[in-house]
């Protein structure tokens, strides 16, 4: 039974993640700073920062998925959201390399774009975006993600470890979606994210098929749904919020996602199947 060690198991992404791979016959460790709502395998608690710890909880895996982070910009003093977001996933890649472990999935953002937390109006250049739009933070969170979707070319240099870096749009776990009805018509209050979307479970099916396909060498994916989180066209949401931007780069006359999945979609044979319109009442 190959072994995967989670980081993050216990936060909001992490038990979905966590059932993927226990659906699919994996054994699963739990690394994380405190207890699951609910267990679902083994947790053991570990300072990501500390390199020592990281060895010792990855020791034996066959992959990892590192899903553990300071969330958002400004929840914390910027230094800190970059040290630790920085800082823990070095530690996962550096030891996980060390270890001879094959296998490794980040957890990068939209942030990383610049757009989700600008203070200067940051406009996409075009859209949908996708993994080749420039990165433009201003922000120490969004450009965490940045370093380290490097250190992933690093590690992948220096050890050939495949790792594939997630640019997750927006997470939505099922009890989420009673929100949805309270923004749907606005569109202003989702704008900064494309008004993008992934259900926990889709990411989930992500992951686990980023750690089963072969020969990704270190790649960075957008991981969206297939539909904006808005039910307001998308070429209206753009026209409405973004005038400025004219590169549609393909039709938004429906409600397409603004964040492409299409890479991910080619590159891991995966398909989100989890539209916010089967869970709202409209």
């Amino acid at each position: 039974m190959p072994k995967v060690v989670v980081t993050g198991g216990s936060g909001l992404l992490g038990p979905d993640v966590i059932r993927e791979f226990i659906n699919h016959g994996y054994e699963v460790v739990n690394a994380d700073m405190k207890h699951p709502k609910e267990a679902l395998c083994q947790t053991v608690i570990t300072d990501l920062t500390n390199l020592g710890e990281v060895y010792g909880v990855l020791a034996g895996a066959d992959a990892v998925v590192h899903l553990a982070a300071i969330p958002v910009a400004y929840s914390h003093p910027n230094e800190v959201t970059f040290q630790n977001n920085v800082m823990s996933t070095y530690n996962i890649l550096e030891a996980a390399g060390s270890l001879g472990i094959k296998k490794a999935v980040i957890s990068s953002s939209e942030s990383s774009y610049g757009i989700v937390f600008s203070r200067q109006n940051l406009a996409p250049k075009y859209v949908p975006i996708d993994e080749e739009h420039p990165q433009l933070p201003e922000d120490s969170y969004g450009l965490s993600k940045i370093v380290n979707e490097k250190t992933a070319d690093m590690i992948h240099q220096r050890t050939g470890m495949q790792v594939v870096s997630m640019r997750l749009g927006n997470v939505i776990s099922p009890e989420m979606y009673k929100n949805f009805p309270s923004f749907i018509h606005k569109p202003e209050l989702r704008k900064t994210i494309l008004w993008s979307y992934i259900d926990t479970r889709d990411a989930a099916s992500a992951y686990r098929l980023a750690v089963e396909t072969d020969g990704l060498g270190s790649v960075p994916l957008c991981i969206a749904a297939d539909d904006s989180s808005m039910e307001i066209e998308s070429k209206l949401l753009m026209e409405t919020c973004f005038p400025e931007v004219k590169d549609f780069r393909s039709d938004l006359s429906e409600f397409q996602s603004l964040l492409s999945n299409e890479k991910a979609k080619k590159l891991l044979n995966w398909q989100p199947v989890h539209q916010w319109r089967n869970f709202v009442e409209l």
